[in-house]
């Protein structure tokens, strides 16, 4: 009876968190999946139509496009600021300001990605941008960044890349931290370099960490949408337009509701399935390697 009591109590903690999960997270997920059978703008009365939605995909323009610079978005996202960030940690480490250098790197992550949107927005405006005003000092015509393929791309890998840089250099530093002194030393004694020590001791070491960081990036880079959206709405024509915006697009812009969460479920599941299949092959690897 008495462990009875402790269990009850114990449930009636975390109840609270169970609710809001519930209610803000489970719900919205099942009504979305329900959503995807209908035919329906929001107003009129539903019409279930089955795997319409789904088979409708496979035969849209626009949902190939997007799949493909989601692809391209993914790809970039995760390059740029994982190396980025590795470099910032291991230069920044052990230097008489660290504390000033990581403060510096990780203020952009503090920022929302609406805000980093309308910075950038402003970097890269043709006529007020701070950009185009430094390149027109050295005789280089104002170039129209956020309207031209591929440049637009381009420049809101440049907006990501200085917003998520910080919360990875963070974590590799996490992981350098982690390191046994004892390992470098005994490289730098066998006659290894620097460069050498760092790719054959400590990169392997920052697995762990790395599939930290690589799992993260995955899950942002495929939902990224507020940077996007801010920067260029998704085009010209639809160029830069990743399956995110798309959703947006078909579900709040266009009213088609169950489109719309079709595109929701087939990103999600996609999401899903990469980062298990990455996160269970670097599993495997950190059982062997260790």
């Amino acid at each position: 009876m008495r462990n009875y009591k402790y269990s009850f109590t114990s449930y009636l903690f975390i109840l609270p968190a169970f609710l809001l999960v519930f209610i803000f997270l489970i719900i919205p997920v099942l009504q979305t999946f329900y959503y995807s059978f209908l035919e329906w703008d929001g107003i009129k009365e539903p019409v279930f139509i089955g795997l319409g939605n789904y088979l409708r995909i496979f035969s849209d323009d626009n949902f190939i496009v997007s799949f493909r610079n989601t692809i391209i978005w993914v790809v970039f996202t995760l390059i740029f600021p994982f190396a980025g960030g590795l470099l910032v940690a291991v230069f920044v480490k052990g230097l008489a300001l660290e504390n000033f250098f990581k403060s510096i790197f990780y203020i952009p992550i503090t920022i929302s990605f609406v805000a980093t949107g309308i910075i950038w927005t402003y970097m890269f405006s043709r006529e007020l941008g701070v950009i185009n005003n430094l390149i027109a000092a050295f005789g280089v015509d104002k170039i129209s960044w956020l309207t031209n393929v591929p440049l637009n791309t381009f420049a809101m890998l440049i907006a990501w890349t200085w917003q998520q840089l910080g919360i990875n250099m963070v974590l590799f530093l996490m992981g350098l931290a982690t390191i046994p002194t004892e390992q470098i030393e005994a490289a730098m004694l066998d006659g290894a370099g620097k460069w050498r020590t760092f790719i054959h001791v400590t990169f392997p070491m920052l697995r762990p960490i790395t599939t930290i960081v690589i799992t993260m990036a995955i899950v942002n880079s495929f939902k990224a949408f507020d940077l996007i959206y801010v920067m260029t709405r998704g085009g010209p024509y639809n160029s830069s337009e990743t399956l995110a915006v798309t959703m947006f697009r078909e579900t709040f812009t266009l009213s088609r509701l169950g489109y719309g969460s079709a595109i929701s479920i087939i990103l999600s599941v996609i999401v899903i399935a990469v980062s298990a299949i990455y996160i269970k092959r670097m599993a495997s690897k950190d059982m062997l390697y260790y």
